[in-house]
């Protein structure tokens, strides 16, 4: 949670210790599915019957979990299981990108309701994108009967640096206008509840760790406009570095980078050499236009899908620059899983499989030796649902606990 979202670390300290320890651990351990009845969460949080009794019944009271009946096949009376209700809350996401963002709203369960897209390009500037998404979420709750008063969490992906603390984009290229504009102000204004604003690709590497169930230590490449990575640690911490800057590696030079020149000013960096976007110039492909903001994405497919060998020649010169960077990340990081995401990931297998020939060309066995180099599994939704992941995490939170139960009347709000 942020440091300006509302809410003092005074205030967050005295309502995280207004909770008691007992519920916390009561829901704490139905919230990660550790106990899903009141016998086993008397057994593991080893809290006397009565009180986990009590706890149960005023988190059922106040609509954060629900009792029904198991489906399991037993005999005699099915047991009753312990749940997170679908109507305690909704997490809001938002996947912003160069020309379109996506949206989705979930339930505290982390069950995706729904989601779409919003045509409105990055350069448009923060205060038409935002308004634009924060009006199809609202779209969205309205259509699938969901309480904006219970909008939980707010979670914002930017395909640039992050302040995480401040919730707004920290000197990103190729985003006139947002650099230091108050992302998290803007949509807690909207919706009135806690914003969280991450890296774009951080959502992508939570997503493909709590979605595809991918193996950590895991680093996620998106190579789209630019080049950016998300590295979740074995703990299942994202790594955000000490002022938002890391994962950007499209800034890193390329081995056979020369004299290209990048957006961010500099010459040789791999993202100008080796991007979706890189390769769309070279193969003389127009990106977007008038009719179709995705017109580069589609032509780029279509070529690839019919063996043109110049495209095909470019994506493999491509994808082995970034294999060289991977190697030397892998090196660095000693990830289990890394992933390929973005456009150029999702045409055959040809990056995929340049990327993984150069590092295992160039980095020693020791670091491969269990290493699984794949391309996403979640195609474009991966952002979602790490945005979803991450939303729901700050929900159940000590301080998050506690507004729940502020804010909680009772069923019958």
């Amino acid at each position: 949670m942020h440091k300006d979202d509302g809410y003092t670390e005074e205030h967050v300290a005295s309502t995280s210790a207004a909770v008691p320890l007992a519920l916390r651990r009561v829901l704490g351990l139905v919230v990660s599915g550790a106990a899903t009845n009141r016998a086993e969460i008397a057994r593991r949080s080893g809290l006397a019957r009565s009180t986990v009794g009590q706890q149960v019944d005023h988190l059922v009271g106040t609509g954060i979990l629900e009792e029904v009946e198991s489906r399991r096949s037993v005999r005699g009376r099915p047991p009753r299981v312990l749940t997170i209700s679908p109507q305690a809350g909704t997490v809001a996401v938002v996947d912003v990108d160069t020309a379109e963002s996506q949206v989705a709203i979930a339930d505290l369960t982390r069950r995706m309701i729904a989601r779409d897209a919003v045509g409105v390009r990055i350069d448009a500037g923060p205060q038409a994108v935002l308004n634009a998404v924060a009006e199809r979420l609202q779209s969205l709750l309205e259509s699938n009967h969901r309480d904006p008063g219970r909008v939980r969490a707010v979670v914002v992906g930017l395909p640039g640096p992050v302040d995480f603390e401040q919730g707004c984009a920290v000197q990103p290229t190729g985003m006139p206008g947002w650099d230091g504009y108050p992302v998290a102000e803007h949509l807690r204004e909207r919706f009135h509840c806690p914003v969280v604003v991450d890296n774009d690709v951080n959502l992508m590497a939570m997503g493909e760790v709590t979605q595809a169930r991918l193996e950590t230590p895991l680093l996620c490449l998106k190579i789209a406009t630019g080049i950016g990575s998300g590295l979740i640690t074995a703990d299942g911490d994202v790594y955000r570095g000490a002022d938002g800057a890391a994962g950007d590696i499209g800034h890193i030079r390329a081995v056979g980078g020369g004299n290209v020149l990048c957006a961010c000013g500099n010459v040789g960096c791999v993202g100008a050499l080796a991007s979706h976007r890189a390769v769309l110039r070279g193969l003389g492909i127009p990106e977007v236009t008038t009719d179709d903001p995705l017109f580069g994405t589609r032509e780029l497919a279509r070529r690839i899908a019919d063996s043109d060998p110049t495209a095909l020649h470019a994506v493999r010169q491509a994808a082995t620059e970034i294999g060289e960077v991977v190697a030397m990340l892998v090196h660095m990081f000693n990830p289990r899983t890394v992933v390929l995401a973005g456009p150029l990931s999702e045409l055959r297998d040809d990056l995929v499989s340049a990327v993984r020939a150069a590092v295992y060309q160039r980095a020693l066995p020791l670091a491969t030796r269990k290493l699984t180099i794949t391309a996403t599994q979640l195609k474009g939704n991966s952002g979602l649902h790490g945005g979803v992941a991450l939303g729901t995490q700050d929900v159940f939170s000590p301080a998050g606990i506690a507004r729940l139960l502020s804010e909680e009347p009772g069923p019958d709000r």
